[in-house]
């Protein structure tokens, strides 16, 4: 998150820094050394992170961060671990995870759902359902937190996350927390610019009331129609941005016969050409190469420059 000199140092000074995280924030906060990464992805590929640390309210949360800052660390926040390629070296800093109870709290208030950032997508959707709110139904399917969402602006099925969102509470790299309007907040395709600066902390979410019934058919079509076309082996999701509504990603991979295409353990889906599985034993590596593959058949051949939509951190 923050772009500031790694640790680079050897494990006992590492684990002296972990203790001096370690007393700035809670004993219900644990503080990890080399903790590996690719369980926490949903690619499962990635090396390890240096330090590793899940706060267990806001302001352990702003004390972690503010210690980063006094002892210039690159921190990364991590949510469910969706749309993310950690490289086989794994990150010289901290990985703030916000998967603690604290933050993946959904509570019902009428026609809004306060979401916690690290509550999962598809627990916001149900809790749509149970309370009879529509037009929530697209997140059931997304693989990640709030906070990764809001990041991104995830979208699926012709949703897109800020379409929902009332506002957003979030807090710097100081540590202060303060509450955003949606009018506040710029937004762009599969991104959020504020949160480069910012950690999502939660959302408000507005829905439109809805009978169960008509909730419930549009989820059983989402995911009858996810499941037709997205693979069941593991991935980061859609790996590169739609370069125009004319010719998707998915699509133009396809077009360039590059379904099935592999290096070592990382595979083109066959099922969709803009998702890249983890076939068995893939390595980060795998993946960055075959996505380099992809891009430069797609430059070539049609003069289009993929963007990846995944997130890839750390090193090799």
């Amino acid at each position: 998150m923050t772009k500031a000199p790694e640790i680079s140092s050897p494990p006992n000074v590492i684990a002296e820094i972990a203790a001096a995280l370690a007393g700035r924030v809670s004993p219900a906060t644990p503080v990890r050394c080399a903790e590996p990464l690719a369980k926490r992805t949903t690619l499962r590929v990635g090396g390890p992170a240096d330090l590793f640390v899940e706060p267990a309210s806001d302001e352990d949360l702003a004390a972690a961060v503010r210690f980063c800052g006094e002892q210039r660390l690159e921190f990364f926040v991590l949510g469910r671990g969706s749309n993310l390629l950690v490289r086989d070296g794994g990150f010289r800093g901290v990985v703030i995870s916000l998967a603690s109870p604290h933050f993946s709290r959904v509570t019902v208030d009428g026609e809004r759902l306060r979401c916690g950032a690290g509550a999962k997508l598809k627990e916001v959707s149900a809790a749509a359902k149970r309370t009879e709110l529509g037009g929530l139904e697209f997140l059931e399917g997304i693989p990640g937190s709030v906070g990764g969402a809001l990041r991104m602006n995830a979208g699926a099925m012709g949703g897109a996350t800020f379409d929902f969102v009332e506002s957003v509470r979030v807090m710097d790299v100081s540590g202060l927390i303060c509450e955003l309007s949606r009018r506040a907040i710029e937004v762009e395709y599969r991104s959020c610019p504020l949160f480069k600066t910012h950690i999502a902390l939660g959302a408000v979410f507005h829905g439109q009331p809805a009978p169960r019934a008509e909730i419930e058919a549009k989820l059983n079509e989402f995911n009858r129609k996810r499941w037709e076309v997205q693979p069941a082996k593991p991935s980061a999701g859609c790996t590169f941005k739609n370069p125009s509504k004319e010719i998707p990603a998915g699509k133009l991979v396809d077009e360039l016969g590059l379904k099935g295409a592999r290096v070592g353990g990382a595979l083109v889906s066959a099922e969709h050409g803009n998702f890249i599985v983890n076939d068995g034993g893939a390595t980060a590596a795998d993946v960055l190469r075959l996505i380099e593959i992809i891009r430069q058949h797609a430059q070539a051949e049609r003069g289009i420059n993929l963007e990846t939509e995944v997130e890839i951190i750390g090193e090799d």
